[in-house]
């Protein structure tokens, strides 16, 4: 059994800016151009959350991250 969802989709997309991409990014198929710009949109939307938190997060200038691993053995 697959673990990948797979579904027909039928999209209206700019066959200019399809083939572009294909081109651009060495792809065989205008499917496989299409996986790596969604996988790439998401990776950047994930790094941009990880840079939004950055210094949400309270300092602990005590902690001893070295102590932490020598306590998980």
């Amino acid at each position: 059994m697959c673990n990948n969802l797979h579904m027909a989709t039928n999209l209206a997309l700019d066959d200019k800016l399809i083939e572009e991409a294909r081109k651009v990014g060495h792809h065989r198929t205008k499917k496989d151009a299409v996986t790596a710009a969604l996988s790439e949109y998401v990776k950047r939307h994930k790094q941009q959350r990880i840079l939004e938190a950055f210094g949400s997060f309270d300092f602990d200038p005590g902690y001893d991250y070295k102590a932490e691993r020598r306590r998980r053995r």
